[in-house]
């Protein structure tokens, strides 16, 4: 059976038998009719899940997979932070008149910051001929400026034994102008005995709504960095501060998921001729046999 299909169930077990409400706390999130919405929680949770054995990929109900990478490239490859860019509409409660989240998420991708160990022969291993298409700029003291995403790309070709890739979007300089502070704030990758591992560090889990989600995107982060620049992939661990379902809409929900049937985990597979992350697009990766529940239940988001 699907091994993210029991991590799941393990997880809502947790909270459920656990966990405790904040019922009486003043919260922030609320329903669209404005009355609090309150959860129930668990603290410090931690899922590892195997990318060279399996797609971590939930069949309890279908995690719409490509539209999770949608949301990966215009985070990572796009470096949005406005909604006219995305594809779907899982940003639309968030955004201003104007389509923009703020300061968040693509926004801090694509920040640039001064590195002062980049070379010119490093940028022209790690892009080629894509160089002229990075916004890589240069200052009066001669110190190479990055974004993020380049920056972790410089590092797996240059120096893949540093224990210093990552990224980060929780800044505090920026949350004041940030529609929602990011959830899943950080990766940090790093790569032993040739196989690319990570960290999706995440303060906030709302498990009914989007741990799939999370999960499916950031092993597909990992599978892409790998199979560009010559790893293979390795783990994904997920550690997730405070893990959550919401009351008492999401309960019901966590039930019903519960009971529902495990299948098989689909075979993935991914192009193996592209080698350059920002190449990659939903049609780059395949998946075999995806088999899911029908799930016919409207899942009503806390705002």
């Amino acid at each position: 059976m699907s091994y993210a299909d029991q991590v799941f169930k393990q997880n809502i077990r947790r909270i459920l038998e656990e966990g405790y409400s904040d019922e009486d706390q003043k919260v922030r999130p609320h329903w669209k009719d404005g009355t609090p919405a309150h959860t129930i929680s668990v603290f410090g949770v931690v899922n590892r899940y195997d990318l060279a054995k399996e797609f971590p990929i939930m069949t309890l109900r279908r995690t719409y997979w490509k539209s999770a990478w949608d949301e990966i490239s215009w985070i990572w490859q796009k470096k949005s932070n406005n909604i006219h860019d995305l594809h779907s509409h899982v940003w639309d409660e968030w955004a201003d008149e104007n389509g923009s989240i703020g300061k968040a998420y693509g926004y801090q991708m694509g920040a640039l910051s001064r590195y002062k160990d980049v070379t010119k022969e490093g940028l022209e291993k790690a892009f080629g001929d894509d160089l002229k298409n990075r916004n890589i700029q240069k200052d009066s003291d001669g110190v190479y400026k990055l974004d993020q995403v380049d920056r972790v790309i410089y590092q797996l070709v240059n120096t893949p034994a540093s224990r210093r890739i990552l990224t980060m979007m929780y800044n505090p300089h920026d949350l004041s102008e940030m529609a929602l502070y990011p959830c899943a704030y950080s990766m940090t990758f790093n790569v032993v005995g040739g196989k690319l591992n990570a960290i999706l560090n995440q303060r906030s889990q709302d498990m009914i709504t989007a741990n799939n989600w999370n999960v499916v995107q950031a092993s597909l982060i990992v599978y892409a960095m790998a199979s560009a620049y010559g790893f293979e992939p390795g783990e994904l661990v997920h550690c997730i501060a405070n893990c959550h379902i919401y009351m008492p809409y999401h309960l019901d929900l966590a039930k019903h998921l519960l009971e529902a049937e495990e299948h098989e985990a689909p075979k993935f597979s991914i192009d193996p001729t592209i080698k350059n992350f920002y190449d990659f697009n939903k049609n780059s990766f395949h998946l075999e046999n995806y088999e899911y529940n029908d799930f016919d239940y409207k899942i009503e988001i806390a705002i």
